[in-house]
């Protein structure tokens, strides 16, 4: 079974799959790749409201929301930070990725937090 990272054409969620996985989404979402999330969010799009989209019409209108969406400073500085905090976990023994096990008794923030 041969495995290759996918990324999501909506919001740019990079995935693991299997290649019939990615084939299966793409004959889906109109030869798109989409994460579960957007591809939930599509899905739902196709299926509310009085006039249904059709799934190119759903797409669409999902990327353009996920493109207006990522062009906002707050969430680009959220983006980072969820970066940058999976980068210092994925770095950590995992014997201290348990919080109980590798707090110090001491009241100081320091070696806890080191931004203070």
């Amino acid at each position: 079974m041969e495995i290759e990272s996918a990324k999501c054409e909506c919001c740019g969620l990079k995935e693991d799959c299997t290649l019939e996985y990615i084939r299966d989404v793409k004959a889906k979402f109109d030869g798109k790749w989409l994460c579960g999330l957007c591809s939930e969010a599509v899905r739902d799009e196709v299926s509310r409201g009085k006039k249904p989209f059709e799934m190119e019409e759903a797409v669409k209108a999902h990327m353009s929301f996920c493109g207006k969406i990522k062009s906002n400073p707050a969430v680009r500085v959220a983006d980072g930070m969820r970066q940058m905090l999976r980068r210092r976990s994925m770095d950590l023994p995992s014997s201290s990725n348990k919080y109980s096990s590798s707090r110090s008794t001491t009241t100081s923030h320091s070696s806890t937090f080191p931004w203070h």
